[in-house]
């Protein structure tokens, strides 16, 4: 596992330095996982229990509520993310996250992870780091949804993730931009 898990190391030291024996005890809780593209990684009304680091592949992370999808972000390869509302509230989750492609994914027990951080410091560090980052990008995006119209958030998102337009489809991202399809189209044909 220690070569699977070299990218995820990187990751977490370019926001907390690793000290001590802890790359040798995280390598002891992490597993892989091959997942179909369809596939869900975790189901709402379930509880959330890992975090997950994506090396191939792309997630999509949203809910339905009715007959309408909404997706609320996409994950792509380098990236740790996991549903911090159903980990902090013991709650069972709201979302859904679906394979977009076929993955690749190391699988991070968040019990185990949460005892390793007690006993590393620079660990905690980044899990700290961690939920604080996701914290302000879900608020970005909060904030995107209200401020700003179709158009802009279609631009915001093309300047931003020029590579996911080629891997994602258009459904999915009108689901993320809060519009429909045949909107995007009119969007995407006044550029």
């Amino acid at each position: 596992m220690l070569d699977s898990m070299h990218e995820l190391i990187e990751f977490i030291e370019k926001i907390s330095p690793l000290d001590g024996n802890v790359v040798v005890d995280l390598n002891k809780i992490l597993k892989s996982a091959v997942i179909s593209k369809g596939s869900s990684i975790l189901k709402s009304n379930t509880y959330c229990r890992n975090l997950f680091f994506i090396k191939k592949g792309i997630v999509k992370m949203g809910f339905t509520s009715e007959s309408d999808e909404f997706i609320m972000r996409f994950f792509e390869e380098g990236i740790i993310f996991t549903d911090i509302e159903s980990y902090r509230s013991k709650k069972v989750s709201k979302y859904e996250i679906t394979a977009i492609e076929d993955l690749e994914l190391i699988i991070i027990p968040l019990y185990q992870f949460e005892n390793l951080c007690k006993e590393h410091h620079s660990l905690e560090f980044f899990f700290r780091q961690f939920m604080t980052m996701a914290t302000v990008n879900m608020m970005d995006r909060i904030k995107e949804m209200l401020e700003e119209d179709a158009k802009k958030r279609n631009s915001n998102f093309t300047a931003k993730y020029p590579d996911l337009l080629q891997r994602i489809s258009l459904g999915d991202l009108s689901k993320y931009l809060g519009i429909t399809q045949v909107s995007l189209s009119r969007i995407r044909a006044t550029k």
